[in-house]
């Protein structure tokens, strides 16, 4: 092979690379203030339909009626499930705390009885989902206290250009309740939103991924539609649909209490 072929070789070679520039883009704290700060609005009132897929194909469709409102900066949610029948009246309560730790309680009415979700279990899987508790928590948000963040780049998610975080829990102690050793947010360069997820378990495997679809405007708020998560060890997948979403009507207090989950709503 003469020189030139060798040149020739060795520039193709390089030029399939993909070198990123870590200098010109934003710091990791400011990608995860400015996606903590996006306008959500102060109440929210939604229809929640979950589809969940088991690796035969086999299909379960659940309803809820969930609600979340700002206290500030503290939030609270509320789910409530309308059918099927089996889990009719199963409900959950979660309080997200910036100055103390998070509240969370799971109402059960098979047991009739009302039980606090500890912190060591915020990385149990929400309802026979592909989310935990956290995750759902979180929404497309990213936690600030949990993890260390670092920016891996630019990718374009759905036509969209987005920030690639690289997130590592700060201690052992938060991987053992996470139940993650890492993860990876795409970060939509424009309306700070998380557009897509990636997760490694603690033994570093790589987990489940989710995508957060069909994001559109209402209300003047950024709004995702749906969520597609999929477990890649378990090959257990769940959708969760949004509709009837309102930001606007008032939600009074005591929907957010231990006597609403067992009363319902």
């Amino acid at each position: 092979m003469n020189t030139l072929k060798i040149s020739l070789l060795a520039f193709a070679l390089i030029s399939t690379q993909s070198f990123v520039n870590t200098d010109s883009l934003p710091e990791a704290s400011v990608i995860v203030k400015n996606t903590n700060q996006r306008d959500d609005g102060q109440f929210l009132t939604q229809t929640t339909t979950l589809e969940l897929i088991d690796k035969r194909g086999r299909k379960k469709i659940q309803v809820a009626k969930s609600f979340r409102k700002y206290y500030g900066k503290d939030k609270a949610q509320a789910f409530f499930y309308q059918s099927p029948t089996n889990i009719r009246g199963t409900a959950f309560l979660t309080f997200d705390y910036v100055e103390k730790e998070d509240n969370r309680w799971l109402y059960l009415p098979a047991l009739r009885k009302t039980r606090r979700i500890s912190g060591s279990e915020k990385g149990d899987y929400f309802l026979g989902t592909d989310l935990t508790y956290e995750d759902v928590n979180l929404g497309s948000k990213i936690s600030e206290t949990d993890y260390h963040h670092k920016v891996m780049g630019t990718e374009v998610i759905d036509g969209r250009k987005c920030y690639v975080l690289e997130n590592i829990p700060k201690t052992d102690k938060l991987k053992k309740e996470l139940k993650y050793g890492k993860t990876k947010s795409w970060v939509d360069a424009e309306i700070w939103m998380v557009r897509k997820s990636e997760f490694w378990d603690v033994q570093g495997n790589f987990l489940k991924t989710l995508h957060i679809q069909d994001i559109k405007k209402i209300d003047g708020i950024w709004t995702a539609a749906t969520l597609h998560v999929k477990n890649h060890k378990t090959q257990h997948q769940t959708y969760f649909r949004f509709s009837d979403i309102d930001y606007k009507t008032p939600i009074d207090d005591g929907l957010f209490t231990e006597e609403s989950l067992v009363n319902g709503i």
